[in-house]
């Protein structure tokens, strides 16, 4: 069996725009899948109710970046979102993947809400994380 194309018939600038529109699509496609926090920023630990931003030093600061968080304390710095699902009005339920130098693909699954523009609550399996949007 032989196939006979026509070098002739060919029509490169076409073929180059539908092969680049093509893979250009599936870019834009890979960023829409991607997971992102609902918030953005750097978040201190702390127990005040009041309104505005803390001065975040010498406290734990956890920060939401995209589709990464870092935290300031513990073992863990880092993390990728996997999967943000709402429940409910600004309440999320999350699940975070880790990896560190005793755990490959771990996996933090907590409920995120945010009480007002500067206070959230993160309840984990360890207890309520009170965090204030840091200056």
């Amino acid at each position: 069996m032989t196939l006979d194309f026509a070098p002739a018939q060919a029509n490169l600038p076409a073929m180059r725009t539908k092969i680049l529109s093509a893979l250009l699509l599936g870019t834009f496609v890979a960023t829409a899948s991607a997971q992102v926090y609902p918030v953005t920023g750097k978040w201190g630990q702390t127990t005040s109710q009041d309104a505005g931003a803390i001065d975040c030093t010498d406290r734990r600061v956890i920060e939401f970046n995209g589709d990464q968080r870092t935290d300031s304390n513990g073992g863990v710095p880092a993390y990728r979102n996997k999967s943000v699902v709402s429940a409910g009005p600004s309440n999320y339920r999350v699940v975070d993947e880790f990896s560190n130098g005793q755990v490959s693909a771990g996996q933090s699954q907590y409920t995120l809400r945010q009480v007002d523009s500067d206070h959230l609550e993160m309840n984990t399996d360890n207890g309520t994380l009170n965090l204030q949007r840091c200056k």
